[in-house]
């Protein structure tokens, strides 16, 4: 695998609001407290910039120098940020967007089409093959995953304490949508503190 593309998707640990299922996306809450096993060889992790990424990088990659991307956030839930679906439930346009998100966006928010296209600007400067550690949210790995597998967004599992690894055989094999060769899910050696 000479001229793989590696990807190494984490998501980031949890928050108060994702205990509380709520909305969180760009809302920069911190992570709760966990344990890790530390990765103390690896030395590039690329990430988004808001917080909880940027502790759950600390804590598992301390040695890594971290690339903080704006590009890599969670969608912008505008106006739902912070709520949950009890909140949002007999809203309409929620309602339309849990039957249809593809095709609606939160109010003053944005649409997974701007998600899709921001994770793209990043994952398009990354250098031709390699393997790279990605420290994000749940949106961004389904898009990743989603386009691996060629499955639905929706369907895709984005959970904490895992780390999902997809290989393409090259980037232009990425690049053109291909499915990747390989695909592993693992659990990351670390532990909540709650």
């Amino acid at each position: 695998m000479g001229n793989a593309f590696v990807l190494h998707l984490i998501r980031h640990a949890p928050t108060a609001g994702n205990g509380r299922k709520a909305y969180i996306g760009w809302t920069d809450e911190p992570i709760l407290p966990f344990k890790a096993q530390p990765d103390h060889a690896a030395r590039h992790v690329w990430g988004s910039d808001l917080l909880r990424c940027r502790q759950t990088a600390q804590l598992l990659f301390p040695n890594a120098r971290y690339k903080a991307d704006a590009n890599l956030r969670e969608l912008n839930f505008g106006d739902w940020e912070g709520k949950t679906y009890n909140d949002l439930q007999s809203n309409a346009r929620y309602r339309k967007w849990i039957d249809d998100p593809l095709s609606v966006q939160p109010p003053n928010g944005e649409s997974f089409q701007q998600l899709a296209e921001r994770v793209e600007r990043t994952i398009g400067a990354f250098p031709e093959t390699g393997n790279f550690t990605i420290v994000t949210h749940g949106g961004p790995i389904r898009y990743l995953l989603a386009k691996a597998n060629g499955g639905e967004f929706f369907s895709q599992q984005a959970a904490h304490w895992r780390c999902n690894t997809v290989a393409w055989a090259s980037k232009s094999a990425y690049k053109e949508g291909q499915a990747c060769i390989s695909f592993l899910e693992e659990p990351l050696t670390a532990n909540a503190n709650m």
